[in-house]
């Protein structure tokens, strides 16, 4: 089968490399055009693009990929399959009419859950214990199509966008591997998504890294795990942002005091971590960053910045 790819980011990599090893021609690679990132603003190629030109293979980048320059180079293949995963345009018909077979998307959740752009941070963040990989034909509306091949994996209390988006790229990559092998077989089948149970997703906004200390602290620390990279849970302190990496959770404690939300209950021993009081239960921050400085333990932060019981995190 002559198959071409599109992808972007780092989550496609493990797909492109299985199909790199598989039988079936990767014919041409399709990714974003080379952006300019970083201080110096120079131009980076996406993961993707190192993968295929490592692997010798051809590398498209329009600007759009639903230009007509762009559909006659595509057609010029006479690809059997699109495998898409995590490209960063939207497919036109004229695109998904290009295959002689069926143009097919790896999502990082159940479908129909959590349609979208950002399906593992939400899963964090709305506090799942499972999430997996869904294999689906591509239609117009994106995430909608009908299901090919699905497996499920547990979402670990340790486990942050970071941990949890390597462990669904490799297995998205076995999951294509099957599905590609029923499909060549013509034994694959198409199950309808059911419209009752759609979740989405949406892409993460700056805002919705926020901390409100009035909500329960497990829910904070789902908050912190899913949000990790972008757009990075965070609060206030003494006038500065202050993002937090890592932290745990645990029930109330024993406060001499009534104390409220967002005020530090205790520096513990010997760790230092910083004890904060949500609605219910208490934030134990083990890792946080204060505006215009560096990524810190809780211990360094304590002596750097004399932290201590009584003092609020909050609003700005």
């Amino acid at each position: 089968m002559k198959i071409i790819f599109f992808g972007s980011a780092h989550f496609a990599v493990p797909a492109l490399e299985a199909l790199i090893k598989s039988p079936y021609e990767v014919c041409c690679v399709v990714t974003q055009p080379d952006k300019k990132k970083g201080r110096d603003m120079h131009l980076a190629a996406t993961d993707i693009k190192a993968a295929a030109k490592l692997a010798g293979l051809k590398v498209f980048q329009p600007e759009s990929v639903n230009s007509p320059e762009a559909l006659n180079y595509l057609k010029s293949f006479s690809a059997d399959l699109l495998v898409i995963v995590a490209y960063g345009q939207i497919l036109s018909q004229e695109v998904l009419d290009i295959p002689k077979v069926i143009p097919i998307n790896i999502h990082a959740s159940l479908l129909p859950k959590y349609r979208g752009a950002a399906p593992i941070n939400w899963a964090i963040i709305n506090g799942e214990s499972s999430t997996g990989v869904t294999i689906i034909k591509v239609i117009r509306k994106m995430d909608t199509g009908p299901i090919i091949a699905q497996k499920e994996v547990s979402i670990n209390k340790d486990d942050d966008a970071i941990t949890l988006e390597e462990k669904l790229r490799s297995l998205g990559a076995e999951l294509l591997m099957a599905a590609l092998k029923d499909i060549m077989n013509k034994t694959f089948k198409l199950i309808e998504q059911d419209e009752a149970q759609a979740v989405m997703a949406p892409k993460l906004k700056k805002v919705n890294g926020y901390i409100d200390w009035a909500r329960p602290a497990s829910e904070i620390n789902n908050l912190v795990r899913g949000c990790l990279l972008w757009p990075g849970a965070f609060t206030y302190y003494k006038g500065k942002l202050l993002k937090i990496f890592k932290a745990e959770f645990g029930p109330d404690l024993s406060c001499k005091n009534k104390i409220q939300p967002g005020e530090v209950a205790q520096i513990t021993e010997p760790k230092n971590e910083i004890v904060v009081a949500t609605a219910r239960g208490f934030l134990m921050i083990e890792e946080l960053q204060l505006e215009a400085g560096k990524r810190m333990s809780a211990k360094e932060f304590v002596h750097g910045h004399k932290i201590k019981a009584g003092d609020l995190f909050g609003k700005k």
